[in-house]
C-alpha cells in the first residue's frame, strides 16, 4: 500500500531587525546600513523535506526619518523553496531549514524639498536560513535569518549612482502557528 503523504501549514508572524544595508540608490541620511525594525508575516506549506513559502515584510524608516529624509520604507514580497530537515528527526526540538526564492523589493524615500524622491519596484532574490521548534502541536516558534539583494537593468532612473541595487540582512523571530 502507498503511504500516506504529510504536510503541514505553518503560519509565521515575526518582528525582525533589517541591517547591514548596502544600495546604488541615493541615501541622503546614509542610513541604509543602520538597523531598523521590520515586521511581516510568512506562510509556509512543508512536507517531510521539501515545501514553499511566500514572505511579505514592511521596514519603515529605511533611509532614515531626520532632517534629511522626511519618510522612507522598504517592502518585499519573495517567493521561495523551503528545505528543512525531516519532521521525524526533529519531532521534539528545534528543525533546522533553508530558504531561497524570488520576488521585488518596493523602495520608496523622499527628502524634504522633493529633489531626490525614490519609488523603485526591483526584483530582487533572498537566501537563509533558521530553525522552528513547537511546544505543542499547534503553537512554535521561529529564527532566521535571511539575506535580500534587489537589482534594476543597465539603465538608471537618475536616483542612483549606476544601475539601481538594494541589499541588506534581516533576522527575526516569528509566533508558528
Amino acid at each position: 500500500l502507498p503511504t500516506l503523504a504529510w504536510s503541514e501549514w505553518q503560519i509565521k508572524p515575526y518582528v525582525g531587525v533589517a541591517f547591514g544595508g548596502t544600495t546604488t540608490l541615493i541615501d541622503l541620511a546614509e542610513e541604509a546600513g543602520q538597523p531598523n525594525l521590520t515586521v511581516g508575516a510568512s506562510a509556509v506549506l512543508v512536507g517531510q523535506v521539501l515545501g514553499v513559502e511566500g514572505d511579505f515584510a514592511y521596514t519603515p524608516g529605511f533611509f532614515g526619518e531626520e532632517t534629511l529624509v522626511t519618510s522612507s520604507s522598504v517592502k518585499t514580497l519573495t517567493g521561495n523553496l523551503y528545505v528543512a530537515l525531516p519532521r521525524k528527526w526533529f519531532l521534539y526540538t528545534l528543525r533546522p531549514y533553508v530558504v531561497g526564492g524570488g520576488g521585488i523589493i518596493q523602495v520608496r524615500a523622499d527628502d524634504f524639498i522633493g529633489a531626490f524622491p525614490i519609488d523603485q519596484t526591483l526584483p530582487a532574490w533572498d537566501v537563509g536560513g533558521g530553525a522552528t521548534g513547537f511546544v505543542n502541536d499547534r503553537i512554535g516558534v521561529s529564527w532566521e535569518l535571511r539575506y535580500f539583494r534587489g537589482f534594476s537593468g543597465d539603465d538608471p532612473t537618475g536616483v542612483s549612482f549606476g544601475s539601481e541595487t538594494l541589499s541588506f540582512f534581516r533576522a527575526n523571530m516569528a509566533l508558528t502557528i
